[in-house]
């Protein structure tokens, strides 16, 4: 067997009759699969021993051999080798054709490379291939044309007239001669003469054809390959025949498809022996040519064949095609042993790194370390005896089993996988039932939740796989998301409630400004009731020894409650003591103003200091991404698991909860509905009057309810009282908003109906009250189309991520620096007046590409090449700095991937990106994740124009695909002064002239769509004139690159922020620099490169330098944009493209050209089953040995000892 992971490179070419032949052992020359009686494979049939290998191993057909000591020997009687049953699924045979047929794929695919080759038709060959017409091969001293048509009649009476004076063919024999006669070279002379002066559609013609004969002309394949004389006949077990119960036979179509073949083929032999009638014979040639049509690409051509109950049959194309062909099916996605799925529920006991696994689930995943232990143990005394212990669940096996699984993690799968975080590593705690045990913090990274989701399980085996799992997919590792740099373990729910319960403040409760001189004397008091948790209570500071207080503060009393103290025990000790939710109390210090001096009237200072708001949800997140940048990842993970326990116990002990008393019935709701009703009224009559336009009225209308809705919301806002059940439930972020409250106290609000069209009349009830039946019936269309765009979205978004991972997944972190001397001039993100990405967010993590000075003072803030750290970026918002050159993906001149300092930090660690990972692929699932949460469809507003734009999931679509948008701007092509807006009533437009300094222009735009413009501003090519979204193409014809990247940028970061997600920036660069790495050859200079082929950015540059060596002009080219689904599909390597979409166009394509795919990506690898070239699969990491590291006893945070791993690894690779 080939050991996959020693070659370089896999080519794909045409087979020649004679490569076919080489590749098989033997010809089948009957259409019998096997006998029925004896159940045995035919001889010289479909199933064949003789050609194929043993049925069973080690055992010729007749019995005469058999055992493993004859292997090798070709039994003497029945002519089989004596082998191994598994060579059935490798060894191929064949069938000689009794007449040449064509490959249906190189004439029918669009475009006919044979139509293409020879400069017909693709219905003229038609004609030819099957028997309608003949075609003149060689014209010899006749008036007749090579590649001229004849009909039956016409080639009879030129027979006539003319004898054998010329030749004529039909069928694929005529095709293959005029094949042969082909000179390739002389036909690449002419195109490229034609080529000097043709212009238009002969032009473009002739460039196709250039460029399919260059192919053949350096691939060393020939035209008349694309002609059968020879047909492969693939091994028997991947075509399988399989007895049923009750005797009956299931077999893959493939075997029908053959044996059609076989059969028109035999017959086909035996009348030309016979010497049947031309007509008899040419039919059943026809016949031959559909019968192999439909064995390679059934129902391309005409109906299809069909099978029992007219289903069509699977043909040779369709086994590779779509999701359940072989590439999607066995080649990205295997099924694994070692495996196991079980119904979710919560652990809350468990710690961030382990999980519970059911005691029978481990006992059948564990089974061979199981067996093996107990052998070891001597409790068995061989493996066969162990094996019957494990399967009867000895006592002894739990035992041993507690001590295998022990330090050895196992992966936990939530589908869909939407991102990297759907599958997480942890450590196996054996639980009773048989549900898997899931802790509650990872419940966001997976979006799973405990109403009866499925999890599977999985076990690395190999010591790598082991330390792999441990030190990259622990899940107290994966605390940020590496979408945004933000955790992704924020407590949720209960956990939020407890502790926003645990911080809270409240006035006059019982002891109310005692003094405690310690920390212990407080939460004593509490235990007996003399204090509340909520009591504001003086404490001396010095108690708190392991807080970082200033020396002034540790002489002072602490003004806190008993439940600050509770929560402040949780943080590591070198953390500030949180006191407010503020971020100067997170990052420095304990504010001043929480400090009293000894002596001071304490009871009557608190009375008077305001309350402070507790710490929500929001808060929790601040904290925990603070303490994981302060402490790394292991005091994260303690402190997190120390949070759960706290929020669990005082959301129980709160006895927070919900009852129809703590809605309170709004006394201004009659008033402002009324004042509505009145509103709406005048409107209406105004409208009768004439006065308005439908559409106005329309549009006031529905104004004026949103108007009542807003009234009644902030009245029910300023209503509430803090403590509240509901309102603290929506205050601490744990469930809940105050537009469900508004529902469930104030109004209901319009409803839209199925068109996506608002209805103008509201629901003015809400829930407490109860809805008339009327408004009930109007609510459920929004109930329904909820659940309908939910279940769309789903299926949009995946496909969307599915398509942003194939066009990105060769992107790697390849080297350190690229040296570029380019960057990205980043600032905020700005639509309006409304900041959709402050400056700060951009620049923190990235390389400053220049040096930042201070503006003022000039000293230098950060260095060029250096990274933007937090507290660089704040210092440079401070100093006012609203623009700073960064390097970026964009600008990298690393090829096939991107270099550190161009990507900056790993927003998943914190730290700096290592060389290895997946960037490409992160960034896909980055943007593609969140993509359920965003809208489907935009609601209409009445027609108005400019707010029927596209929004949410399309137009995220819509960028990365590069499509026309809807609702369109128009942008100038020239840089100058707007001169004049004009309206023509009659067309309905407005014409905006544009003075430049060269030209001037003038643009019809809608006369209802907004304008950008005035009369007297001076503005830039590429300026949109009126609102909308601008054409990524146009934007690219008539600027620069630049200006384009930055569009496409800002615009997904608009779709994606504007409904309250937040996506790093680089994910996005990554994936608009896969979009724009090729360039289209205007003028191919002195290279020798086809005018209008489109070619990859690098290799063009790679091309002209060449040329530039050697003295000669370079080629000269255009950017083009290609959508992320284009893009796949112009890969350069052929595996990642088939196995994407228009499987057999990619494979036809690069057969012809003989491609050679240098498994670049992660796809091609994957596919070949070799080791992917990123992470731990890159060759620098290649000659590392994975060392075991002593087992740490239990109590210990399991990742603790991890940092020692990590060392050892470094000091192999610097070995």
């Amino acid at each position: 067997m080939v050991d996959v992971n020693n070659f370089e490179s896999i080519q794909i070419g045409l087979a020649s009759p004679d490569k076919i032949r080489s590749w098989s052992r033997g010809e089948v020359k009957k259409p019998e699969t096997i006998n029925y009686r004896t159940l045995k494979p035919e001889k010289d049939g479909l199933f064949c021993e003789r050609i194929f290998g043993p049925t069973k191993d080690y055992e010729c057909s007749c019995g005469k051999y058999k055992r493993v000591h004859y292997k090798g020997i070709v039994c003497d009687r029945c002519g089989v080798e004596v082998t191994k049953s598994s060579v059935r699924r490798e060894r191929m045979g064949h069938l000689e054709l009794a007449a040449p047929v064509t490959h249906i794929w190189y004439f029918k695919g669009i475009p006919s490379r044979m139509g293409l080759i020879l400069d017909m038709s693709p219905r003229s060959l038609e004609e030819i291939i099957y028997f309608a017409s003949y075609v003149v091969t060689d014209a010899g001293d006749t008036p007749l044309e090579e590649k001229q048509l004849l009909t039956e009649r016409e080639y009879r009476q030129y027979r006539h007239k003319y004898g054998t004076d010329f030749q004529a063919d039909i069928g694929a024999e005529g095709v293959r001669t005029l094949l042969k006669n082909l000179d390739i070279q002389a036909e690449i002379d002419e195109l490229k003469e034609l080529l000097q002066t043709a212009t238009g559609q002969k032009r473009s013609r002739a460039i196709r054809r250039l460029d399919i004969l260059d192919a053949f002309n350096d691939s060393n394949n020939k035209p008349e390959w694309m002609i059968l004389d020879v047909i492969p006949i693939i091994p028997p077990e991947l075509r399988p025949m399989v007895q049923l119960e009750g005797g009956r036979f299931a077999t893959s179509d493939l075997n029908d498809l053959y044996r059609r073949v076989i059969n028109r083929n035999n017959r086909l032999k035996r009348l030309l022996d016979l010497n049947a009638p031309h007509i008899i014979v040419q039919n059943e040639k026809r016949m031959l040519q559909e019968a192999v049509d439909a064995l390679v690409d059934n129902g391309r051509r005409g109906r299809a064949v069909t099978g029992p109950g007219n289903r069509p049959l699977k043909s040779l194309s369709h086994m590779l095609k779509g999701k359940q062909g072989r590439f999607r099916q066995n080649l990205l996605g295997k099924r694994v042993d070692y495996s196991g799925r079980s119904v979710i529920v919560v652990g809350p006991k468990l710690k961030m790194y382990q999980c519970g696994l059911p005691k029978e689930m481990a006992l059948e995943l564990f089974k061979p370390f199981v067996m093996r232990e107990l052998v070891e143990r001597e409790i068995a005394n061989n493996i066969k005896n162990a094996k019957r212990k494990v399967e009867r669940m000895d006592e002894s096996v739990w035992n041993v089993l507690e001590d295998v699984i022990r330090e050895h993690p196992v992966l936990l799968n939530r589908a869909p996988t939407l991102h990297r975080l759907g599958i997480q590593a942890f450590e196996p705690v054996l639980v009773e039932g048989k549900a898997i045990q899931l802790h509650p913090l990872a419940c966001e990274a997976y979006n799973a939740d405990f109403d009866g989701d499925q999890m599977a399980v999985h076990v690395p085996l190999s010591d790598e796989a082991q330390a792999e799992a441990r030190i990259l997919m622990l899940g107290a590792q994966n605390i940020l998301n590496p979408k945004d740099g933000k955790p992704v373990v924020t407590p949720s729910q209960d956990m939020v409630l407890g502790n926003y319960y645990l911080t809270m403040e409240d006035n006059g409760k019982q002891g109310e400004g005692s003094r405690f001189s310690s920390v212990s004397e407080a939460i004593q008091a509490y235990q007996t009731g003399y204090v509340h948790l909520h009591t504001r209570v003086a404490i001396q500071t010095a108690d708190l020894a392991h807080k970082p207080f200033t020396d002034e503060q540790r002489k002072q009393y602490l003004v806190t409650t008993v439940g600050k103290l509770i929560f402040n025990e949780i943080m590591p000790d070198e953390f500030p003591y949180l006191n407010e939710p503020s971020r100067v109390n997170l990052e420095e210090k304990t504010p001043d103003k929480y400090f009293l001096d000894y002596g001071t009237d304490i009871p009557k200072v608190i009375s008077e200091m305001p309350l402070v708001k507790p710490f929500g949800k929001k808060d929790l997140g601040n904290i925990i991404a603070q303490v994981f940048k302060d402490f790394q990842v292991t005091e994260t993970s303690k402190m997190l698991d120390r949070m759960k326990n706290l929020g669990y116990k005082y959301s129980t002990i709160s006895g927070i909860t919900v009852g129809i008393a703590d809605i309170s019935a709004l006394e201004e709701k009659p008033v402002i509905l009324e004042k509505a009703h009145a509103k709406v009224d005048k409107i209406n009559a105004t409208h009768r009057r004439g006065l308005i336009t439908e559409d106005e009225r329309y549009t006031k209308v529905i104004e004026v309810w949103n108007q009542a809705k807003d009234d009644i919301q902030e009245a029910l806002k300023t209503s509430l009282d803090r403590k509240n059940n509901i309102f603290m439930m929506s205050d601490s972020g744990a469930r809940g908003n105050i537009s469900n409250f508004t529902q469930l106290a104030g109004m209901r609000g319009l409803m839209a109906a199925p068109s996506g069209e608002i209805m103008e009349l509201p629901i003015t009830s809400n829930f407490r009250e109860g809805l008339s039946v009327l408004e009930m019936f109007i609510s459920t269309h929004g109930a329904r189309k909820g659940m309908t765009d939910t279940a769309l979205k789903t299926a949009d978004s995946g496909y969307l991520t599915r398509r942003l991972v194939d066009v990105a997944q060769d992107v790697i972190i390849r080297e350190e620096d690229c040296g570029t001397k380019q960057g990205l001039t980043a600032r905020a993100i700005k639509v309006g007046n409304e900041v959709i990405e402050p400056l700060i967010d951009r620049i923190i993590g990235r390389y400053a590409r220049v040096t930042v000075r201070h503006p003022e003072t000039d000293e230098v803030i950060v260095r060029e090449n250096e990274i933007i750290t937090e507290d660089k970026g704040r210092q440079i918002v401070d100093a006012g700095i609203e623009e700073v050159t960064i390097r970026s993906v964009f600008s990298c001149n690393t090829q096939h991937g991107v270099c550190k300092h161009c990507y900056g930090r790993n927003l998943a660690t914190g730290r700096e990106v290592e060389v290895g990972e997946a960037v490409g692929t992160i960034a896909a699932q980055s943007i593609g994740e969140p993509g359920t949460q965003l809208t489907m469809r935009t609601f209409h507003t009445g027609g108005v124009a400019g707010d029927d734009i596209t929004q949410g999931l399309p137009r995220v679509q819509e960028i990365f695909e590069a499509r026309h948008p809807k609702g369109q701007a128009t942008i100038t092509e020239v840089s100058g002064e707007v001169a004049d807006i004009t309206e023509n009533a009659e067309e309905r437009t407005k014409v905006v002239t544009i003075k430049g300094e060269v030209d001037t222009r003038s643009y019809e735009i809608p006369i209802n769509a907004r304008m950008k413009v005035e009369v007297g501003d001076v503005i830039e090519r590429g300026d949109p004139l009126n609102e909308g979204s601008i054409d990524p193409k146009e934007l690219l014809a008539v600027s620069d690159a630049e200006t384009l990247k930055n569009y496409l940028l800002q615009e997904v970061q608009y779709a994606y922020r504007s409904q309250g997600v937040e996506i790093g920036d680089k994910h996005v660069e990554v994936m608009v620099r896969q979009m724009l790495r090729k360039v289209r050859v205007q003028d191919p200079g002195d290279t020798d490169i086809l005018p209008g082929t489109m070619i990859d950015l690098h290799e063009f540059k790679e091309r002209n330098k060449k040329a530039l060596m050697s003295g000669g002009q370079p080629a000269t080219a255009r950017l083009v944009l290609l959508g992320i689904t284009k893009a796949s599909l112009e890969t350069d390597s052929f595996l990642s493209a088939a196995s994407f979409q228009e499987t057999t166009r990619v494979l036809t394509d690069a057969a012809i050209r003989g491609k050679t795919d240098n498994l670049i990506g992660l796809k091609e690898n994957v596919i070949i089953g070799k080791n992917i070239p990123a992470g731990t699969g890159m060759d620098i990491y290649s000659s590392i040995e994975p060392k075991s590291v002593g087992v740490v006893s239990e109590n210990v945070y399991s990742i603790n000892d991890q940092s020692e791993a990590i060392d050892e690894i470094e000091a192999v690779e610097e070995d």
